[in-house]
């Protein structure tokens, strides 16, 4: 593979690691508990969640998009591939590692972008016919927080077998 081919490609792929690591990084241990200090019980914490999150997901989604296309350039230029499917080496076991936990965190993210956030717009819209229930509210906060963070530990795990496969 042209080597100017594959430094694009890695730089691209370290871009959009940082956005989708990074943002999650930075709303599970920022973000969140300063809110939470900040804005305690106030009714403002929806629409400060809605507003992160329509910024945020386009960004997290279009990362998602980078990484397939640039790791798959990668792959195909890395001396430890053997082939789809080809798990003969501690390089390639690492690597499946990875995707299975890219895997599970791109289950995380269609659980939290159509079922957690759509349940969140309702119940903002409920809220200002002065229908919504504050246990729901507080339900769907919980699961959202511990969703981003299961979320953050599987990008973690990504960079860890990363780790393991570079250095072979």
């Amino acid at each position: 593979m042209n080597p100017s081919v594959l430094a694009i490609s890695y730089f691209f792929h370290l871009l959009a690691t940082i956005v989708w690591i990074g943002g999650l990084a930075l709303l599970v241990l920022v973000v969140w508990p300063a809110a939470a200090r900040t804005l305690g019980d106030d009714p403002r914490w929806p629409e400060l969640l809605a507003e992160l999150r329509r910024r945020f997901t386009p960004l997290a989604n279009l990362s998602l998009v980078v990484l397939i296309v640039t790791g798959l350039f990668q792959t195909s230029g890395d001396p430890n591939y053997n082939g789809l499917l080809v798990f003969d080496s501690t390089w390639s076991q690492a690597i499946l590692l990875k995707h299975i936990a890219i895997g599970g965190m791109i289950i995380v993210g269609v659980l939290l972008q159509f079922g957690v956030a759509p349940a969140q717009e309702r119940l903002a819209i409920l809220r200002t016919r002065g229908k919504a229930d504050p246990a729901e509210a507080t339900r769907l906060l919980r699961r959202e927080r511990r969703l981003n963070a299961l979320n953050l530990a599987l990008g973690a795990l990504v960079l860890a077998f990363t780790a393991v496969a570079t250095a072979l």
